[in-house]
């Protein structure tokens, strides 16, 4: 059977391609929605295509990935990205994202020291008595 006429399954692909540590995890992420092809939800069954578009959530991160080749083997990272190439409007969206993030969490005030007894206490008492 040659390269492009292979069957593989989308959970294995995105293993072998090294988005997931194991195809367990492909599988949950595929039934919890993080993971489109074309467009739609799919099955972890659903058989992948050469130049197909994915969109895969993980984390605070969302790339748009076209495939180019399929394996059911997984190799190195260097072998594993050649599977598949990632949309310049995905990588520029996540830039922005990630330095977004950055300039909120350095905008954030950092307590300059750890509370003390007294302080957690005032703490306690205070979240104690908030009516929700």
């Amino acid at each position: 059977m040659s390269e492009q006429t292979q069957k593989i399954r989308l959970d294995k692909w995105l293993w072998a391609a090294r988005f997931f540590k194991t195809r367990a995890l492909a599988k949950g992420a595929i039934e919890g929605g993080k993971v489109h092809y074309e467009g739609q939800r799919c099955k972890v069954s659903k058989t992948v295509d050469v130049g197909a578009k994915l969109t895969i959530r993980q984390g605070f991160d969302e790339k748009i990935i076209v495939i180019k080749a399929l394996s059911e083997q997984r190799k190195g990272a260097p072998e594993a990205r050649l599977l598949y190439d990632e949309t310049a409007e995905s990588i520029k969206a996540r830039m922005d994202q990630a330095e977004h993030r950055r300039i909120i969490r350095a905008s954030q005030a950092a307590p300059d020291h750890k509370p003390n007894k007294k302080e957690r206490r005032d703490m306690r008492r205070f979240e104690q008595h908030q009516d929700y």
